[in-house]
């Protein structure tokens, strides 16, 4: 005989989104120069970043800082490593 399972009935809760990215592509060809990917970062509503993703390397502007930060994508790599990962030793 085949065993009867019961159905459960799960309430879905409704959840309250915290981030919220909006993305600008400058040029549809990002082989090309000066074009990039552009993405604006929100927490609560409240910018906290713009990453602009370019074909030789990224740059990163916090909320409310008024000079970006460049990271080539070797740089970039090795962080997401070792922030993922840990520090290799």
């Amino acid at each position: 005989m085949a065993a009867t399972r019961k159905s459960r009935r799960t309430r879905k809760t409704r959840v309250t989104r915290k981030h919220e990215v909006k993305a600008d592509l400058a040029n549809f060809e990002l082989a090309k120069a000066r074009s990039s990917l552009t993405l604006q970062i929100y927490a609560n509503k409240e910018k906290i970043g713009t990453l602009e993703v370019g074909r030789g390397s990224l740059y990163w502007q916090g909320g409310k800082r008024q000079r970006s930060e460049r990271l080539d994508w070797s740089r970039f790599a090795d962080m997401m490593d070792e922030l993922a990962y840990g520090s290799q030793r």
